[in-house]
């Protein structure tokens, strides 16, 4: 992509919509069903390939009906990844309510995150690129933040959860916890993206691992929540 097609210019026929539309439940239904149709598009062009009028070409919308509802492409982006890890997240929530035992949980959890790395890889990779570009894009910090504030509030729902059932504590705040789970997941990742078929198998086996190493008999009883 060139310095041209980088610059987003809104078309004449079709202005933007007000900031102050954006409370509408009309314009925000639109929003949510253009940034979810958008969000294969995206997710397979990554971060650095993506304007709207690039969006435009891979999708029904025009260049002018994205621009009305989005002020750029950032805003675009993280409203696309923000929908998507609002639905991964509650995906765990059926795990965490059917477990009766520490080891049911560790089993559900890990499948469900092979089940995620398999089907929805290039989803992944996306928000991965988009946290990425947040080091140097201060225009995504805040969102980036946001997201993976979430992130780390459902793995550590799991963790505590599965310290509550093995009757031990977590040996780590919610930070390091996320950060130990969420690294694990972007190795398992970016083998699997490059083609190595072991790779969410390894996946598996090192989640399972690494959970009950989070948690300690005689540790500290923190907070149920991430504190942020």
């Amino acid at each position: 992509m060139d310095a041209a097609d980088a610059v987003e210019v809104a078309p004449a026929p079709a202005p933007r919509s007000p900031t102050a539309d954006r409370s509408s439940p009309k314009v925000a239904r639109r929003r949510d069903e253009l940034a979810d149709a958008a969000l294969t598009t995206l997710a397979d062009l990554g971060y650095a390939r993506t304007s709207l009028r690039e969006i435009a070409a891979n999708t029904d919308f025009s260049h002018g009906v994205l621009h009305y509802y989005f002020d750029d492409r950032l805003d675009l982006i993280t409203h696309a990844v923000r929908r998507y890890n609002a639905v991964c997240v509650h995906r765990y929530d059926h795990v965490l309510a059917g477990a009766a035992t520490a080891e049911q949980l560790l089993e559900g959890f890990s499948d469900a995150l092979a089940s995620t790395a398999r089907a929805e890889a290039a989803q992944h990779r996306l928000w991965y690129d988009v946290r990425s570009q947040a080091m140097v894009e201060p225009a995504l910090r805040a969102d980036v933040l946001e997201i993976d504030a979430t992130l780390s509030a459902m793995v550590w729902a799991v963790v505590a959860r599965y310290a509550e059932l093995s009757g031990t504590s977590p040996a780590l705040g919610p930070d390091a916890v996320y950060a130990c789970v969420d690294g694990a997941f972007q190795l398992g990742l970016l083998r699997h993206l490059c083609g190595d078929a072991d790779a969410v198998d390894d996946l598996v086996t090192a989640v399972r691992a690494l959970v009950p190493r989070l948690v300690s008999p005689a540790g500290p009883h923190l907070p149920a929540q991430p504190g942020r």
